[in-house]
């Protein structure tokens, strides 16, 4: 049995670049290609990417590099520049890299920035798979009362400048929001950063956060600014803060307290132009009382509360939700024209959706994407939901050790066949692309490499 290696993708006309760089990304076990910025766009749309390095000392790189963090969410994004240009690093970042390196490179540094933008990938199962990540031009969508009601606050919260906490469960467009309240500020014209606060251990947050010196710990070879630096002049949009450990609390409070921060191992005072938004689908008060959250840190993050309500509490807005996600992923997954029969709208209002938009999102994608017609069906939709609730129940139910061991050759021999049926299948929905075809399997693209080479697909 074979797996495969995650592939690196150098972006870059110089051959220096990737000299120095492959060597070092062999030892973290990354195959590399390189390719110039015109190659670069028609190579990830392969899907076989997990790791893209984009050069933006050309202008052309630069350019191109918002294009692959917007259109490839899936893959690590970091860029690459000379040394001593933190400037153009920081640029880069607020172009939606997720870190840079400078050259000539660091090996210490490169496993460090490595690991942590690879952790920030596999944030778990609370995190949208990439098709779903909000982009800036997402509209809210929904003419509900509640969302009527969610409209009017969040406009007389953007005109200000207070600290705005958006509540709401998983799935419910907590960022979408917390982007619309950067988007109708006064601050629209600075950046947008977003730091994901359960995808990091405290001493990679922290330096995320707050930047670090030169020698502050193995592989901090020069000078990085964290996201608080990168957003000045804008927004800092801290999901999932319900999920920061006691330390970082504290070290959050002074800056919203005194818009003051320090680098990891620096002692120079940093002043933070930055407005904060934070996010989070936990009950902070009962965190409070249990003592799990500081009390005065609650209140500074919740001067202006947003709640994002569950999509059962809005059903008349699922129609429109469901025919704008059906055009922008027909368009996104090449697909002709495709629309729904009204009776699978009336299917799809009544279902209760626990996992809100983003679940209902992913269902149209699958819909979409496995369509055969240019209308989608009552049965169509009935046969998905069938599928959806079985898949839940197998999931739920217990299994006993006798029957497992009972069942277990029929198993593996049903389970071998139906598993090398079902990635043909969603291969030739995907049209060959690998990250589309992993989104319809509902794995990631490793599992989906290794399942490939499993059953002789590569």
């Amino acid at each position: 049995m074979t797996t495969r290696a995650a592939t690196a993708l150098i972006v870059s006309s110089q051959q220096a670049v990737s000299a120095g760089l492959e060597p070092l990304l062999a030892t973290l076990g990354l195959t590399c290609r390189q390719l110039d910025e015109a190659s670069a766009l028609d190579e990830l749309d392969s899907g076989t990417i997990e790791v893209v390095l984009v050069d933006v000392t050309s202008a052309v790189g630069l350019r191109l590099l918002p294009e692959i963090a917007r259109e490839h969410a899936e893959c690590a994004v970091i860029a690459l520049t000379q040394a001593n240009t933190t400037a153009l690093g920081v640029q880069a970042v607020r172009a939606g890299a997720a870190d840079f390196l400078c050259f000539p490179f660091d090996a210490e540094e490169v496993t460090y920035v490595l690991h942590k933008v690879q952790r920030g990938l596999a944030q778990g199962v609370d995190e949208p798979p990439p098709s779903m990540l909000v982009l800036p031009e997402t509209p809210l969508i929904g003419g509900s009362a509640p969302m009527r009601a969610l409209h009017a606050l969040l406009q007389k919260a953007a005109n200000g400048m207070a600290t705005v906490l958006v509540r709401g469960e998983s799935g419910s467009g907590k960022e979408l929001v917390a982007r619309q309240v950067h988007e109708l500020s006064p601050r629209r014209q600075g950046p947008f950063i977003k730091v994901h606060c359960a995808a990091l251990p405290d001493n990679l947050l922290e330096s995320e956060l707050f930047g670090y010196e030169r020698g502050a710990f193995s592989g901090a070879n020069a000078r990085k600014p964290g996201r608080v630096e990168v957003a000045q002049g804008g927004t800092l949009f801290l999901d999932e803060i319900g999920d920061i450990t006691p330390a970082i609390q504290v070290k959050l409070l002074r800056v919203l307290q005194d818009r003051q921060f320090e680098r990891l191992g620096g002692n120079e005072t940093l002043s933070a132009d930055v407005r904060f938004v934070t996010a989070t689908h936990r009950d902070l008060e009962s965190m409070v009382r249990q003592g799990k959250f500081r009390e005065d840190l609650f209140y500074r993050l919740n001067v202006v509360s947003l709640r994002v309500p569950a999509l059962r509490e809005r059903r008349e807005d699922i129609e429109p939700l469901a025919l704008h996600f059906c055009e922008t992923l027909r368009q996104k997954n090449a697909r002709a024209r495709t629309t729904f029969d009204a009776d699978a709208l009336d299917l799809l209002r009544a279902e209760a959706w626990p996992g809100n938009v983003r679940e209902l999102q992913n269902f149209i994608e699958r819909l979409v994407v496995l369509a055969d017609s240019p209308r989608i069906s009552r049965s169509d939709v009935a046969a998905e939901l069938a599928q959806r609730a079985q898949g839940q129940a197998e999931r739920r139910a217990p299994k006993s050790v006798a029957s497992l061991e009972a069942s277990v050759e029929l198993l593996a021999s049903a389970v071998l066949g139906a598993e090398k049926r079902a990635l043909e299948k969603a291969l030739r929905k995907a049209n060959g692309n690998r990250s589309t075809a992993a989104r319809l399997l509902g794995i990631s693209r490793r599992a989906l490499y290794y399942k490939l080479a499993e059953h002789g697909l590569e």
